[in-house]
């Protein structure tokens, strides 16, 4: 059984042994009925979400074969080129009763401390909320925009992607495809069951010494939920329904997409912040970093650039360094900005999480120093943006629009209740109806380099 990935070839692992048996087939000294006394059959493994390059390489090489000599076939017996739509059209059949997640997935995904909900769904405490329960600081989205970190509920609709980032925290335990092919749980249930487990998830911190009262009261009234745990929720073929039910309940949203599809994008309704990871500036970069599934996978970047800049609520371009990988692209990106038009961008070092199957180092990661260093020179290339804000213990910085600067003052932060008036409303409403002012802790150059001064900060280790 030989493995293959992009366009039929082997992984790197297996391409000795790939060349070893293509240079036994095409040696003159190894008879050519040398194996005439094995029986064998070939199968194609894999996954239709793969489409036209599902098994390409054997399936052409088949009928190059039989194309030399008509062969009868008895009528019972389907023919390799029909194989593929008997297998398809049981598969349109199964559709909706086939679930997500297999035991295997189930049980590697619960090992890593996600709380699945339903089939296809799942909400995992993130380490700032824990930080923040004990008055340690929040996370970079605490310091840019102003949520409270250990009342932000961190979930997903979808643990399907349509992308294998090398950088991805999950090391792709996680499903992947092209398109909504399983069963599919209400959006109702996926509210309920993702803040059932998350309110028994801060519970769980009362009496942890160091764990502050207050925060565990507050923390189980859920005021943010942030959709991008992993996978891609747009997937989720009632988000927009999801959405609605957030918003009811006075939960702001914070929703990340991996742009590469654009017409789930353009009908989409508002979210409190639309984030799209533009992981690299080319073409060939980017299949390199996000491994994508679609053949079409840069025009669909590129549509769902597009379909961003026509939003009106705030939007986000995320960027995530990776030495060696994307850190010296800094022009293609701003072509990139030019297109999207975002609100922000925010440029973040990757975050180093053990090789799993990325083959990432700490070599990969940049230093806050290079991240700011990069921030500024892509700054420096765009004349509506300025580095407005930094955290640096996320490894993260902020640029803005010129736009939140007003009167010399940064307004990045969000009026939460004021988008909850506008997004219950019929009227439409744009991204200057519901900003704050920024706190000067959390403006680029402070000396606080944005950690909230309110909060304690705290170092393990003999740091000094």
């Amino acid at each position: 059984m030989v493995p293959t990935v992009e366009d039929g070839e082997p992984p790197s692992k297996a391409s000795w042994f790939f060349n070893w048996i293509d240079d036994a087939s095409n040696d003159f000294r190894l008879h050519k009925s040398l194996l005439s006394g094995l029986n064998y059959a070939i199968f194609a493994i894999g996954d239709s979400s793969y489409k036209e390059n599902y098994n390409k390489k054997n399936l052409i090489e088949e009928e190059e074969e039989n194309s030399e000599e008509e062969q009868e076939i008895p009528d019972e017996l389907i023919d390799l080129e029909d194989l593929g739509k008997v297998i398809k059209a049981k598969n349109d059949t199964a559709k909706s009763s086939r679930e997500m997640l297999n035991p295997t997935l189930r049980a590697n995904l619960t090992k890593q401390g996600y709380k699945l909900i339903g089939t296809h769904s799942a909400v995992k405490m993130c380490r700032w909320t824990k930080s923040m329960l004990r008055g340690r600081g929040g996370c970079y989205k605490h310091t840019f925009y102003g949520i409270e970190s250990h009342r932000c509920m961190e979930t997903t609709p979808s643990l399907a992607c349509a992308n294998k980032c090398i950088f991805c925290w999950r090391h792709q335990t996680n499903p992947v495809g092209t398109e909504w092919k399983w069963e599919t749980d209400s959006p109702k249930d996926i509210l309920d069951g993702a803040l059932q487990n998350h309110r028994r998830m801060i519970n769980e911190f009362k009496g942890v010494p160091g764990v502050l009262p207050d925060r565990i009261t507050e923390g189980i009234n859920v005021k943010h939920c942030a959709l991008s745990l992993v996978g891609e929720p747009i997937m989720y073929p009632h988000i927009n329904d999801l959405l609605d039910k957030l918003h009811a309940e006075n939960i702001s949203t914070f929703l990340v997409t991996n742009a590469q599809f654009h017409d789930q994008i353009a009908s989409l309704k508002p979210v409190t912040q639309l984030y799209v990871s533009v992981d690299a500036a080319s073409k060939e970069s980017l299949k390199k970093i996000d491994r994508p599934l679609f053949k079409d996978y840069w025009e669909r970047f590129i549509s769902s650039l597009k379909e961003l800049s026509r939003k009106g609520q705030r939007t986000v371009y995320r960027l995530t360094l990776v030495n060696e990988f994307n850190t010296e692209e800094i022009q293609g990106y701003a072509n990139l900005v030019k297109i999207g038009n975002p609100d922000f961008i925010e440029i973040k070092g990757v975050t180093y999480c053990g090789t799993g199957k990325s083959k990432l180092t700490m070599a990969n990661v940049p230093w806050h120093s290079d991240v700011v260093k990069f921030s500024l020179e892509l700054s420096n290339k765009l004349i509506d943006y300025e580095v407005a804000c930094e955290h640096e213990h996320s490894n993260c910085v902020l640029l803005a629009h010129k736009k939140f600067k007003i009167n010399g003052a940064w307004h990045t932060w969000i009026d939460y209740e004021k988008f909850h008036q506008l997004v219950s409303g019929d009227k439409p409403f744009t991204t200057m109806d519901y900003l704050s002012s920024t706190p000067a802790w959390a403006v680029f150059g402070d000396e606080n380099k944005g950690f909230d001064p309110e909060e304690k900060r705290f170092y393990h280790g003999n740091h000094t």
